[in-house]
C-alpha cells in the first residue's frame, strides 16, 4: 500500500500539501482519489453554474476562482475568492440539491474534480475528513457574518476588511508581511459592496498611510494588525 500511495503522490504531488487531504491515512486516500481528474482552465471560464446538479467536488491546485451570485436587481455579487488549496462544490454534493452559485476562473487555473459519491464516502469512512470539512464551513460562516456586520461601516473599514478577508483565506507570509492577490477593482468592489471608484480611492489612501503596498500581481500588507485597527 505504501508503494501505491507513493506512486499516486508522484502523479498528484499537491495532494500531500492540500489542507483538506493533509494527514489523512494512506489506506483511505488511495481508493478515495482513484477517480480524481485534473484539468487546466483559462481565465474567465465558467466552471459551475447556479442550478447545476452537484456531480463533483472541486479542489484548486493552482490559480484563482470567484464564487458569484446575483441580487434581486440582477447585479453580480462576488461572495468569495478561492485559491490554491481551497475546495468548492461540497454543499451540493452533501445535500444533493442544485448548486446555489456560479464559479468562474479569474486566472488560468488547474482544478482537480472528485466525483461526489467518492467525496461523501471519504467523509463517511474517515472522521478527520469530516472534521476538516466542518472547520472549513465554520471558517466561511464566520467570514460571512463578519462581512454582514460591516455592511453599515465606512468605506475604509469595508475595504480593509475585504483585504483581511483575502489575507485569511489566501494570504502568503513573506518577510515584508502578507501577500494577497491584486484583484481587479471590480472584484474588490463586489466583495466589499462599494462602488469601484470608492474602492480605488480607499486603496490609494491605505497605500499612502503605508498600510498596503501594491504591485502588479500582489498587494502586500506589512502589518495585519495595523490594518485591522483601521476598522471601526
Amino acid at each position: 500500500m505504501e508503494d501505491r500511495y507513493s506512486l499516486h503522490a508522484t502523479v498528484n504531488p499537491w495532494i500531500l500539501s492540500n489542507p483538506f487531504f493533509r494527514g489523512l491515512p494512506e489506506v483511505v486516500l488511495e481508493p478515495a482519489l482513484t477517480h480524481l481528474v485534473t484539468r487546466t482552465h483559462p481565465a474567465n471560464q465558467v466552471i459551475l453554474l447556479e442550478n447545476d446538479w452537484g456531480g463533483s467536488v472541486y479542489f484548486i491546485i493552482d490559480g484563482w476562482v470567484k464564487i458569484r451570485t446575483y441580487n434581486l436587481e440582477g447585479k453580480e455579487v462576488t461572495l468569495n475568492i478561492l485559491g490554491k488549496g481551497e475546495l468548492f462544490g461540497e454543499m451540493a454534493a452533501l445535500d444533493e440539491v442544485p448548486r446555489s452559485t456560479d464559479v468562474i476562473t479569474l486566472t488560468p487555473t488547474v482544478i482537480g474534480s472528485l466525483p461526489s459519491q467518492d467525496f461523501v464516502k471519504l467523509l463517511q469512512t474517515e472522521p478527520l475528513a469530516g472534521v476538516r470539512l466542518a472547520q472549513l464551513m465554520a471558517r466561511r460562516l464566520r467570514q460571512v457574518n463578519r462581512r454582514l456586520r460591516l455592511r453599515e461601516s465606512d468605506s475604509q473599514s469595508r475595504v480593509a476588511d475585504t483585504l483581511l478577508f483575502l489575507a485569511e483565506g489566501q494570504g502568503k507570509k513573506i518577510e515584508a508581511g502578507t501577500e494577497i492577490p491584486n484583484l481587479p477593482h471590480r472584484e474588490l468592489s463586489s466583495l466589499s459592496g462599494l462602488a469601484r471608484e470608492t474602492v480605488t480611492r480607499v486603496l490609494t489612501r491605505l497605500e499612502k498611510k503605508g498600510l498596503i503596498k501594491r504591485e502588479q500581481e500582489v498587494i502586500c500588507i506589512p502589518d495585519l494588525l495595523a490594518l485591522e485597527r483601521t476598522i471601526v
